[in-house]
């Protein structure tokens, strides 16, 4: 078997790059809309997403791109990168909050509107996005897809979107600033946390030991340092979004102590 051949200089490899400057663009206008309007908005905020914008572009420019096309290892670092910790910056930078205080008052209901609805209510639970973005994972490399992924430049791309946006939806389910209407309880939210990181840590075990992914050119070391990557590096990345879900419920319960006057 031999990897696909990719080219550096091709559309397909520059786009996602193209695509992260437009974001950031577009979020760095509405922050500067907003103070020159004379409101405030955070620089916590503003530094998360413009790491996450930095982050992606990162993990798909044509270096590591070319290297995880190639070698194990190199994916393991550009998912880990796509599909953990830009969606983790990008999330803390409440993007839809900013949208939300841009847009008129009629487009903000409608998107309210949406974010209301039942079909995205599903799609957004915290349990529907673990089965998105860890399950999506065992399947990419329990299954002959990985294998066949690497002979399909597209197919190729195609995952990296999934766990891009798996990883975001899932992030934003469990520990995200924006506004989102019956959104499930914080017990919830933080039992699927753990489950999340429990099935994460056991399939870079479970790789390590049996040499998945099979009918692949890596060879044994390669895939278990490759796993080695998924569990060291999949363990910080959940530990900075326990720190975010925490800072999330710390100050849900700020919210409700009420102010005690203190008699003089």
């Amino acid at each position: 078997m031999h990897d696909h051949v990719t080219n550096n200089s091709g559309p397909e490899n520059w786009l996602p790059i193209l695509l992260f400057l437009l974001l950031m663009s577009l979020y760095s206008t509405g922050v500067y809309n907003e103070r020159k309007a004379g409101k405030k908005w955070s620089n916590f905020r503003t530094g998360c997403f413009l790491s996450g914008i930095v982050i992606g572009i990162i993990a798909v420019a044509p270096p590591l791109s070319q290297y995880g096309h190639h070698d194990l290892r190199g994916h393991m670092i550009q998912h880990l990168l796509i599909g953990m910790l830009a969606p983790l910056g990008l999330v803390l930078g409440a993007p839809l909050t900013l949208l939300l205080r841009r847009l008129p008052a009629e487009k903000g209901r409608r998107i309210s509107s949406i974010l209301g609805s039942r079909p995205f209510h599903t799609i957004s639970h915290p349990v529907t996005a673990l089965l998105l973005n860890i399950g999506g994972m065992y399947i990419l490399y329990l299954t002959p897809l990985y294998a066949t992924m690497q002979e399909n430049i597209w197919l190729h791309h195609i995952v990296h979107i999934h766990f891009f946006a798996a990883g975001y939806l899932f992030i934003w389910s469990v520990a995200g600033p924006d506004p989102s209407p019956d959104r499930p309880s914080l017990r919830l939210r933080l039992l699927v946390l753990f489950v999340s990181m429990a099935t994460h840590a056991f399939l870079g075990k479970f790789m390590y030991a049996y040499g998945f992914p099979r009918n692949t050119s890596h060879r044994v070391v390669e895939i278990q340092e490759a796993a080695k990557i998924m569990y060291y590096g999949g363990d910080f990345a959940e530990v900075l979004l326990a720190v975010a879900f925490f800072s999330v419920w710390y100050r849900s319960r700020e919210r409700k102590i009420p102010a005690v006057k203190i008699a003089e």
